[in-house]
């Protein structure tokens, strides 16, 4: 775990993941190194192998919070990706697309949020002061010359 941390730290991460593997075939119970690949295969966006390096410290921990986070975001942002692809298609219809409906309802409860992606906030809008007007009583009449008097 060593070798593989001094590797990250010099910006060979192939280097690491290959001593991370070797760490877990040397220790099989041992969840570190699952979690070092799964953040590192995260972290490169290889969202898939980061679902399998974090069910494997499941496997060792089913209560790791980093590697539920893990599963969840990378599921998402790999289903994002697949849902856009078939967007641009035009496939998303019939089943497929009243179960992506049914799936994002169900994350916007589980967030406790009506729309998943919110509006960017519009900035404020902002409202002209003007500057007070001297009245005058002769203000309400007939004559609109009054007021310059």
């Amino acid at each position: 775990m060593a070798k593989a941390t001094q590797a990250v730290d010099t910006g060979n991460k192939a280097a690491a993941l290959a001593l991370w593997q070797e760490a877990a075939a040397a220790a099989p119970a041992d969840k570190q190194p699952w979690v070092r690949m799964a953040q590192s295969r995260y972290d490169a966006g290889q969202y898939g192998e980061a679902i399998l390096n974090a069910q494997e410290v499941l496997v060792r921990d089913p209560a790791d919070k980093l590697a539920n986070s893990v599963i969840a975001i990378s599921g998402l942002r790999l289903s994002t990706r697949a849902l856009a692809d078939l967007s641009r298609q035009n496939n998303l219809s019939g089943p497929l697309r009243a179960e992506s409906q049914d799936l994002a309802k169900l994350l916007r409860e589980s967030l406790g949020e009506t729309v998943l992606v919110p509006p960017p906030d519009k900035p404020p809008v902002r409202q002209s002061r003007k500057q007070p007007s001297k009245r005058t009583a002769d203000e309400g009449s007939a004559n609109p010359f009054n007021a310059l008097k």
